[in-house]
């Protein structure tokens, strides 16, 4: 038996749609966990105040990266073992540092982080005070009246009796 052509398209179509669905075969998923809400609740919790050393951007609990499942394990297992979530907070900036936090104590070493924002906007708003007094002034040097000599020069081009 045959295919037709069309129906052997719509094959394909639907093969590659499936294997377009499915999971990057490197993303590895984090287990489910297998414990009661509450724990569940814990890992989600703690999972959020840690980022993804990969991602950057994302807490290890959005984050499907092999690192960020690693770490998510990690805090399960804590859980499990019955730590606290400032004892695995803890742990994890100890084996990581600060950056593993997405909001990282004020400290010599993190003050960049705090202050530079701040920084970038003052020295923003001191160069547009710069910029804006400099136009000022050159408003003011271009507006000079004319010397009575310009002037009658000015008059003669306009009346058209000098070339």
């Amino acid at each position: 038996m045959t295919l037709s052509r069309t129906k052997l398209a719509f094959a394909g179509i639907a093969a590659a749609l499936s294997l377009a669905m499915t999971p990057a075969l490197h993303a590895k998923e984090a287990a489910p966990t297998a414990f009661d809400p509450i724990a569940h609740k814990r890992v989600v919790e703690v999972s959020e105040q840690l980022r993804c050393l990969v991602c950057q951007n994302q807490s290890i609990a959005d984050s499907n990266a092999e690192l960020a499942v690693d770490l998510r394990n990690q805090v399960i297992e804590q859980v499990k073992a019955g730590k606290t979530n400032k004892e695995i907070v803890d742990y994890m900036v100890e084996r990581y540092g600060d950056f593993v936090l997405y909001k990282p104590p004020f400290k010599l070493s993190t003050a960049i982080l705090w202050l530079g924002p701040l920084c970038l906007f003052v020295a923003g708003l001191g160069a547009f005070y710069i910029n804006l007094r400099r136009r000022k002034r050159m408003v003011a040097e271009a507006a000079k009246p004319l010397s009575a000599q310009d002037k009658a020069l000015a008059d003669e081009l306009l009346s058209g009796r000098k070339e």
